[in-house]
């Protein structure tokens, strides 16, 4: 019998899953469910930090899978989903513990805008992520469109977590808390572009200065980390907006010189 008589064996579909890269991300979402649990419990300072935890484990997890080839379909949606749960949930509800449900104390209107701004900054979160996933390929990889959700969380968390060093309470801080996670959840799901520092390689050469003011910065953090991350993530969040108004600013600058040159001419 010829070879085209042959009936063609179907392909396999591989099983199982690549352990490392996914331990990672299950370690970070191990890190928004404790969280959760320790904002419940009242231990407010652990839950901000195990969401700082968060981050860098899912910083890691990517790269690890970059590293050793280990992408996979799977692995991309198993950490979109734990990036909902670690800077989506975990910092709505830890922020609702420690300050939103003081705004019970005003009346009906507080006691329904607690909960339902903690809301609005979880389904920013999801919109955020979903958005993401569908750009991925599209977008410009040099910025981001909307504000990362790990550094929202960063920002809604850190706040979580300087605030008792300046003897500060959630309830003294409860209108605060109110504005950032509202501004959070607003800045997720804008069309703000931030600088995503992917097209940043630490294979170049750098000045010997920057190798300084990199030690400085992890000497600053060992010595107060929750004021020195608290204060690089939230001048993060705001390169945002002044990029945008400094892109606007200099395109009408352009055009306005543009239309002064062209009058000049006729």
């Amino acid at each position: 019998m010829s070879n085209q008589s042959e009936q063609v064996q179907p392909a396999k579909h591989r099983r199982g899953i690549y352990l490392l890269p996914n331990l990672f991300t299950t370690a970070a979402l191990f890190g928004g469910f404790y969280a959760i649990v320790a904002a419940m419990s009242g231990r407010f300072t652990d839950a901000a930090i195990a969401v700082f935890i968060a981050m860098v484990l899912d910083g890691l997890d990517g790269r690890v899978a970059r590293m050793t080839n280990t992408q996979s379909a799977f692995g991309a949606e198993y950490d979109s989903l734990s990036d909902m749960v670690s800077f989506g949930l975990a910092p709505a509800l830890v922020m609702y513990q420690w300050s939103l449900v003081d705004l019970h104390t005003l009346g009906w209107f507080g006691g329904k805008a607690s909960w339902l701004v903690a809301f609005f900054y979880a389904a920013s979160a999801a919109l955020r992520l979903a958005r993401f996933n569908t750009k991925i390929g599209v977008a410009d990889k040099r910025y981001f469109q909307g504000l990362p959700s790990p550094t929202a969380a960063a920002v809604m968390m850190g706040t979580v977590w300087v605030a008792p060093q300046f003897q500060l309470s959630g309830t003294t801080l409860m209108f605060p808390a109110l504005v950032i996670t509202v501004l959070t959840g607003a800045l997720m799901v804008s069309n703000v572009a931030y600088y995503s520092f992917k097209d940043f390689d630490l294979r170049k050469r750098v000045p010997f200065f920057a190798v300084l003011l990199v030690l400085g910065i992890f000497v600053l953090i060992a010595l107060w980390p929750s004021i020195v991350l608290y204060s690089l993530f939230v001048t993060y969040t705001l390169s945002g907006p002044a990029l945008s108004v400094w892109r606007r600013w200099r395109k009408r600058w352009r055009n306005r010189a543009g239309a002064e040159s062209r009058s000049e001419e006729s």
